[in-house]
């Protein structure tokens, strides 16, 4: 069973920078594809950035296009996801999310293995 663990998040004022992690356990992470998604207050979770297993394809959603980026270290059955120029409407709890497939997809229904999320609250 792949066990997903998150952590980098926290309180940032607009316009700064968070990095989150992803880090699996219980199976190598280098067979699966992995998507960060996330959920603000009273709103439904949404996709947010998708990598697949070879890093040869990312995905991004059109309002974090540009700030974020996804990436993994499969040495170290990681993933990442570096988020720049943040704003209000980033505050949210981000959770990470694997698929057994090495093929990104942008559809939560896809991802069968989710972390417990952690918080990133963007305000000054």
């Amino acid at each position: 069973q792949l066990q997903l663990v998150e952590s980098g998040g926290g309180l940032v004022q607009p316009g700064g920078s968070l990095r989150l992690s992803c880090a699996a356990s219980g199976r190598r992470m280098n067979n699966y594809a992995v998507a960060w998604f996330r959920q603000a207050p009273g709103k439904e979770r949404e996709f947010v950035a998708t990598i697949s297993a070879a890093s040869t394809t990312t995905y991004y959603s059109d309002s974090v296009k540009g700030r974020f980026t996804i990436s993994r270290d499969n040495a170290k059955d990681t993933a990442y996801l570096q988020m720049n120029n943040l704003n209000n409407e980033d505050t949210a709890v981000y959770y990470c999310a694997a698929r057994p497939s090495p093929y990104a997809r942008e559809t939560e229904a896809e991802y069968a293995y989710w972390g417990q999320g952690t918080q990133v609250t963007v305000s000054s």
